[in-house]
Formats: structure tokens, sequence, C-alpha cells
């Protein structure tokens, strides 16, 4: 399973979230699967409609579980973790995930992306 976990601010457009997920793929494998906070997920449903692909919702708890790379004083502060973004690719990907990608941020700012690879493919 290849994740694409996003972390994004709530103005956040589809064509945000599109371009941080096309910053973060670029050269790498076609997701397989969406994450975010469970919070927020309905936001992805234009883009999981429109890439075909199912959407995975990440508790809070889960978040704050995988170490990740980054270390965002924002991401911190709001969800006890570095990385949303990060974060929520390898809680979707599972146990023994790795990270593909470190985030990516979109051109707006807007909306990070990593893309973390689950142990079954």
């Amino acid at each position: 399973m290849i994740v694409a976990g996003f972390g994004y601010r709530s103005g956040a457009t589809p064509a945000s979230l599109h371009a941080a997920l096309a910053l973060a793929q670029a050269g790498h494998a076609p997701v397989t699967a969406l994450a975010a906070p469970a919070d927020k997920v309905a936001s992805l449903a234009t883009l999981a409609v429109t890439l075909a692909l199912p959407v995975i919702a990440i508790w809070p708890s889960d978040l704050r579980t995988p170490l990740t790379p980054t270390r965002s004083l924002a991401s911190l502060a709001a969800r006890d973790t570095g990385s949303v973004a990060e974060a929520a690719a390898l809680a979707a990907a599972g146990k023994g995930a790795r990270l593909l990608t470190p985030r990516h941020i979109s051109p707006d700012r807007m909306a990070t992306c990593a893309i973390a690879e689950g142990p079954h493919r």
C-alpha cells in the first residue's frame, strides 16, 4: 500500500491538495490511498473522487505515534506531531511503513503531502 498523507489548513482547496500531492509523488509509484486527520477527511472528497482513491481517516492518537523527520512547530502545537502529512501517511500505511518522501508544501502553502509505503504492496 502506498499512501499519500495530508496536512492542510481549513481554507485549503482541492487544487492546493492536488498540487501538494503532485510535488510529493513526482518520480514515485502511484498512491493507492489518501489519508488525513479524521476531522478533516471530508476536504479530501473531491480529490479522492477525481483520483478514484479511498480515503483513510487517522485518529488524533494515531497521529502522535509515528516519528516524523519534519519537526514543524505549528504541527506540534496543533496536533502533537512534527508533521501531520508524514504522520498520516505512516499511520495509514500500517506497522512497519516507511516514508518514501517527506512532506511537500503546496505553492500556496495551504497543504502538505507526504508519501509512505506499507510493508504489504
